[in-house]
């Protein structure tokens, strides 16, 4: 019996109707499993990101309370005073997520490809110290710089703070309260979230693509830029999005490990919705210009490197 039959009769015309008449029946499943997820985004996704516009355009203070006057300046407020905090979050972000990339593929390779039965244990002591609050493990970092500690010690016995400290990224012999100690502890808070992405993309790699590569006399170095590079560029796009979209939002390193100067937009945020009567509109001003311009940076580098291979 053909399928074109036993479609036919699974699905019976209605009495009296031709063949050409049947309507298809309406699958609602789809819909009802997406249903939670929609609700979860329409509350905690869209809603506050409406509320954060709709804020940043008004004016008032606690005491009188807040109108919704469309008062487009506090963009302008938003902007001057603290250019100065965007530009430290760029160049946070951006640093912590070069490091972390530096760092992060030598371990996600080694692990992928010499782990071995170890594989599942190493990954697990990647993971671990994530288990720890956020603001614990930032905390510990105050200890592991101070200038009594091994690290300074170490770092002043070889020399080193007298260049970074001519660099700018750490002040005098100290490394705390410095930009330095941001990004350490910026990059070993998110360095998991880049080696993750990259592990699992190195683990997808066929090892015989290696040996094939050896075999047609390429080199360690030449077989890892021709084949190993380019397969693992999902995970390097998955690791520095990953990495770089919480660097550029977060401001517990640089209140905890950094200076006064070394204030960024967060550290700012926070000032003007919890220190000021009349902050939230400009506070939440710069949450949008944030997102926006986080938004826009992730957007360009997805459209250049190519998004084919993420899924």
């Amino acid at each position: 019996m053909s399928s074109t039959a036993l479609l036919d009769k699974s699905d019976p015309p209605a009495a009296g109707a031709p063949p050409e008449d049947r309507k298809p029946r309406r699958n609602f499943t789809p819909w009802v499993l997406l249903l939670p997820g929609l609700l979860w985004l329409i509350l905690f996704f869209l809603v506050p990101i409406l509320t954060s516009v709709s804020a940043s355009v008004q004016t008032g203070n606690f005491d009188d309370g807040f109108k919704l006057t469309w008062h487009w300046a506090n963009y302008v407020d938003a902007v001057k005073p603290y250019w100065r905090q965007y530009l430290h979050s760029g160049i946070f972000s951006v640093a912590t997520t070069v490091l972390c990339l530096a760092l992060g593929y030598p371990v996600a390779y080694f692990i992928a490809f010499k782990g071995g039965k170890w594989k599942s244990l190493l990954m697990a002591l990647v993971i671990v110290p994530s288990f720890t609050s956020f603001l614990i493990r930032t905390i510990a970092w105050k200890t592991i710089l101070a200038d009594n500690g091994f690290v300074v010690r170490i770092l002043n016995d070889l020399y080193i703070l007298k260049i970074t400290s001519k660099l700018g990224i750490t002040v005098g012999t100290h490394v705390l309260a410095s930009p330095g100690a941001v990004v350490c502890g910026m990059v070993y808070n998110f360095l998991p979230f880049m080696i993750l992405p990259l592990y699992t993309s190195l683990e997808k790699i066929d090892p015989r693509l290696l040996e094939a590569g050896n075999d047609l006399y390429c080199g360690t170095f030449q077989t890892w830029r021709r084949i190993t590079l380019p397969l693992s560029m999902p995970g390097v796009i998955g690791g520095t999005l990953l990495t770089f979209i919480p660097a550029i939002g977060d401001y517990i390193n640089a209140q905890l490990l950094g200076n006064a100067n070394t204030g960024v937009v967060g550290q700012s945020i926070e000032n003007l919705f919890l220190r000021k009567t009349d902050g939230y509109p400009v506070g939440s001003a710069m949450s949008v210009i944030m997102m926006v311009g986080t938004l826009v940076l992730v957007m360009m580098y997805i459209r250049k490197a190519g998004t084919e291979d993420l899924i």
